[in-house]
């Protein structure tokens, strides 16, 4: 692993244990995003120098096969030892590769067999096909004040080498619906267990220490993380912000359970992160939460 983030990438101590699930599950397998220039970490360079995209947006996807993708990963030293930081999202690309091969099968046909499927969730997958590709909105980004394609869905319009589990599906906000029902249902969707119990409880709860979750690290901001979610524990805006579990997504996706009022929240924006879109997100829990209360 790296002896320090901004030092040279063979300076390096051994690892004081294996990276574990948990560790992937819970973003601290040692390795993940870094809000700098790559520039400033050698890390970052070598890194894109080898085409992950494992520390930046979704786009452009990497070339490589998941096999490649995790021997290219395997001769990157780590920027934390495992268990230690959190650091956002290359655990969840790991997990898709390990998915693929604990099942046998690749991850799209994994989660259309165990999630999609059972949920009627019709219109979430990798890639979109010609005949709904109409129906696939582009995603814009604020540019010298006026709002400009950052991705005109290209990139979905077809399969693509590697299935990214941190940030590659598109979905609707009917699917969406159908995923957070059945995590605020407890894993059950219409009498059929897709999620075991004891694994919801899990996934919903904190499972950082308080330190980790006092990382300056702005993505996390303070907040608790369960399994791939945020939790939400005081409300994050004044005034009455979104509470329980959930995460807001840099492509303009928003969700939110929160078991307490019995409620699934999504917005879509098609606004990448920025000062108007955060507005609009506040907007949007002041009137979910003020139309509870009315």
């Amino acid at each position: 692993m790296l002896r320090t983030l901004n030092g040279p990438v063979d300076d390096t101590v051994a690892a004081k244990r294996s990276i574990t699930v948990r560790d992937l599950l819970t973003f601290r397998g040692g390795f993940g995003m870094i809000l700098a220039s790559p520039s400033d970490y050698p890390i970052l360079e070598a890194e894109a120098a080898l085409d992950l995209r494992s520390v930046g947006p979704p786009t452009p996807v990497t070339p490589h096969t998941p096999d490649e993708w995790l021997r290219r990963m395997g001769t990157l030293p780590l920027m934390d030892q495992p268990g230690e930081q959190w650091r956002y999202s290359t655990g969840s690309q790991i997990l898709g590769v390990l998915v693929a091969r604990a099942a046998g099968q690749s991850v799209d046909s994994f989660y259309r067999e165990r999630i999609f499927d059972p949920l009627g969730m019709k219109d979430t997958a990798f890639w979109v096909p010609a005949a709904k590709q109409h129906r696939l909105a582009p995603c814009y980004q604020e540019t010298d004040g006026a709002l400009v394609p950052f991705d005109d869905g290209g990139q979905w319009a077809r399969p693509r080498a590697f299935d990214d589990c941190g940030a590659g599906l598109v979905s609707t906000v009917y699917d969406y619906m159908a995923f957070g029902r059945m995590l605020l249902a407890g894993g059950v969707h219409r009498g059929q267990s897709i999620v075991a119990p004891e694994l919801v409880a899990a996934m919903t709860s904190d499972q950082l220490t308080p330190e980790q979750r006092r990382t300056d690290d702005p993505i996390l901001d303070g907040r608790g993380w369960g399994f791939g979610l945020s939790i939400i524990d005081p409300p994050g805006t004044a005034g009455g912000g979104p509470k329980g579990y959930g995460w807001s997504g840099g492509f303009g996706s928003v969700w939110v359970n929160d078991p307490k009022e019995d409620l699934v929240a999504i917005l879509c924006d098609r606004l990448l992160s920025s000062a108007d879109s955060a507005a609009i997100e506040a907007a949007f829990w002041s009137a979910t939460y003020g139309a509870l209360d009315s």
